[in-house]
This record gives C-alpha cells, structure tokens and sequence, in this order.
C-alpha cells in the first residue's frame, strides 16, 4: 500500500512543471510573438489635465466634469462678502421693486364680517448688482430655505387681517437669480383681507374690494414699487367661491402715503363684484310679494265674515314682520335702510291697510243699520191677572181709610186693610185716604 502511494507522489512531482500557466502582459510591454493574453486587461492610465483645460471665471475655476461644481463656486463667491441686511444701491438711489401678481382663487366673500379671502402669487422683482455673476448658464434657483440670505423688500398688505403662508411640503417661495444681478423672488400666500361694503342698493349692489400693500420700512426715497405692466394672471376663474357675486373686473391705482415715518408709496388693487339677485329674490322678494297678494283675498269675503278677514289680516301682517326679520338676520347692522328693507316696508303697508279696510267697512256698516230712536213698544190689553208677589217689610203702618161716596149708580166699594204711601201709585183713584197715617 506504501508503495503505490509513494509511486502517484512521484508521478505528480514529474508531471506538474510541464503544465503551462496564464501569461499577463507587464507593464514595459509583451512580445510580439504572444498571440493570446490570459487575465484582466490593464486599465489605461488616467490623463492628467493640463493648466489649458480650466478656464478660470470671475468667481471660480469651470471643469469639464459638470456645472454643479460652477453653480457651487458662484453662490459661495456670491455670499462671501454679500450683506443681506442692507438693500441694493443704499446711499446712491432708490431700489425699483417691479410687482406682479397671480390670483389663484378668490372668496368667499362675508358680508357679515365685511371681509373676502383670496388665495395669490405674489412675484417681485428687482436689481442687485452685487449677484452678478459669470457662468455659461443665464440664471440659477434658490429654494425656500435659502430666501433668508438674501435681501428681500419687507412689503407688507396694509387692509389685511390674517396672512398665511403655505408651507406644504416646502414653504413655497423661491428666489431667481440671474447673471446681470436681476432677482426675481416669488412667494404664495393666502389672505384675507376687509372690505368695506356699502348696502345701500342691496340686493342690486357692487363692491369693489381693495387688496392695498408697501414697503413697511423703506419710504418712498429708498424703495419705489411700480406694476410690471398691470398684468393680472386669473387661474380657474370658475372655481372661485364668491356663491352670491360675480366677478366683473379688476382696477389699480397708486398713491403715496404720508405718515410720521415719511412718504410711502402704497399699491392698490380692487376686485370689482357684484351680486346675483337670484338668491335674495326668492328667499325674500317672492315670499313678501305672495304675502301681499294673499291679504288681498280678504275684499272678495262676505263682510259678515269678520272672523275669517279678521285672521287672514292678522296672519298677513305678523307674517310681513316675520319675513322683515328675516332678512336682517345674516346681515350687517347698518343705520342706513337698504333697498330690501323699504321694499319690505311697502309690503307690510299694504298688508296693514288691507286689515283696516274690513275694521272701517265694518264700523260704517254698523252705523247705517242701528236704530236712531227707541221705538214705542204696544202691548195688547192682558187679559189673564198677573201675582206679583209682595215684599213684606218689617215695619208696619197704620192707616186710617174713609170710604167714598156711592156713584151715581149707587154701587159703592169698601177697601179694608194696611196702605202706605209707596202703595198710593198702586191703589185706585175712587179712595180718598187720610193723610193721618201713623207708624
């Protein structure tokens, strides 16, 4: 067994230097008789890049990898010596602020609080000459995050009441920066602002209601607003919720505005509106006007009738006060009378005069027929005798009673018993009594 093992040792230790293994190239270069090479191919040498291949730019160097590592190189040479804090051309001239503004929907509008919220874009755009830069592209974005170092107008919505900014998922607001140093700076922000709505025509009325804004800070000598064109961009238009206006048109107007701080400039834009008359007319005007007509059924009753003019002319008015209410209930308190109101007077006038006339037919009626004398009542002569039942009172009268005369038909009549004077009246006239009559 010893044996055999050692024999396969020895064949092996023959056999193995004749096998060939993988030939790879050095680096100095293989024969040229080689025709095949065996293992991984050698990676070429990286080229080294000279001085000519980067061109040097005013902030920077630019290589031929990308311009990320450009955009990079300007924004940190941009803000290594830049001050936010202070506005462009401070001490040589007034900062020129173009504005534009993009409404993305607008309503509702209160009548209650006097007040109307609008959803918009607003972008400003102005020159900094401290941004300009060098580079191959024209201009480059700042998100939201980044606005805060740069210099930004501190403008400001003068009739507002609350300002929200949207913030979701990003706070949406962004800066442009272009190569000549031109910045455009656009932010969305939902407001609602007043509006002072005069109702003197309600329900035939319109509004216009203003979205006024200046800088906080700047007067008039250092930042200077002006319209870029008065371009108003209207998105979805059909998806405002204004429910009882219609949008009719926008205006603008600019004003300057003294106050102990200086002269400020001040931006105006009114939202021109006015209302549908579908809504107030059927929830007021119809039912006023049938309520009217309705008291009017009471001339076609019999006058005899008087319970049922009575409650149609009752019911008529409490329900005139009834709808007058009303229309007062979602509506702001004003000292004035609005057209609803006065239309609403008329209503119940004719509703009250409709009462009135039943009350004054009927007192006319009744004068006519009643009796202007009393009448003379004649009874028949009473042919069955009538009791009349006598008071006995407690005191007692004597009397002393003479007895007359026989008449001329010699009958004569004898009365006995009490008299007193209450019974005189009652007696006949053929006695004579005495006046002696003792208690």
């Amino acid at each position: 067994m010893s044996t055999k093992v050692l024999l396969i040792l020895l064949g092996t230790l023959v056999i193995f230097p004749c096998i060939e293994g993988p030939q790879v190239e050095s680096e100095e270069g293989s024969s040229a008789s080689a025709d095949k090479v065996y293992g991984p191919k050698p990676q070429p040498p990286e080229k080294d890049l000279s001085s000519e291949e980067i061109k040097p730019t005013a902030v920077g160097t630019h290589k031929k990898r990308g311009k990320m590592p450009t955009a990079t190189e300007i924004l940190d040479g941009i803000f290594h010596n830049y001050d936010y804090k202070l506005r462009p051309g401070i001490g040589e001239r007034p900062t020129v602020v173009t504005v534009e503004l993009s409404v993305n929907t607008l309503g509702p509008l209160s009548i209650m609080d006097m007040e109307y919220t609008i959803d918009i874009t607003f972008c400003q755009t102005w020159y900094d000459e401290r941004l300009r830069f060098n580079g191959s592209f024209e201009s480059f974005v700042l998100s939201g995050n980044l606005v805060s170092l740069l210099w930004v107008p501190d403008t400001f919505f003068r009739n507002s009441k609350r300002t929200h900014e949207h913030s979701i998922t990003m706070p949406n607001q962004m800066v442009r920066i272009h190569k000549d140093g031109k910045v455009l700076y656009t932010i969305r922000m939902t407001i609602e602002a007043g509006c002072s709505l005069h109702m003197l025509k309600f329900p035939m009325d319109s509004h216009s209601c203003p979205l006024s804004f200046s800088s906080f800070s700047y007067p008039e000598s250092d930042l200077i607003y002006e319209w870029e064109n008065f371009t108003l961009k209207i998105n979805e238009s059909n998806s405002w919720k204004l429910f009882q206006f219609d949008f009719t048109g926008v205006s603008n107007t600019t004003e300057t505005v003294t106050t102990l701080a200086g002269d400020f400039i001040v931006m105006t834009l009114y939202f021109n509106v006015s209302r549908r008359f579908g809504f107030v007319a059927f929830h007021n005007y119809v039912p006023s006007s049938v309520t009217t007509m309705v008291s009017w059924i009471s001339f076609w009753i019999k006058k005899e009738s008087a319970p049922a003019r009575t409650s149609l002319g009752i019911t008529s008015v409490l329900t005139m006060t009834t709808l007058g209410t009303f229309s007062r209930k979602n509506f702001p308190r004003v000292s004035y009378i609005t057209a609803l109101d006065f239309y609403i007077a008329i209503c119940f006038v004719f509703c009250f005069c409709a009462l009135m006339e039943f009350a004054v037919l009927n007192f006319l009626t009744y004068n006519r027929t009643a009796p202007r004398g009393s009448p003379i009542l004649r009874h028949p002569r009473a042919t069955i005798r009538v009791r009349i039942p006598v008071i006995e009172h407690p005191e007692a009268f004597v009397c002393d009673v003479e007895d007359s005369e026989e008449d001329e038909s010699g009958e004569s009549e004898e009365d006995e018993g009490p008299s007193c004077p209450a019974q005189q009246a009652a007696r006949p006239s053929r006695l004579r009594r005495s006046a002696g009559c003792s208690r």
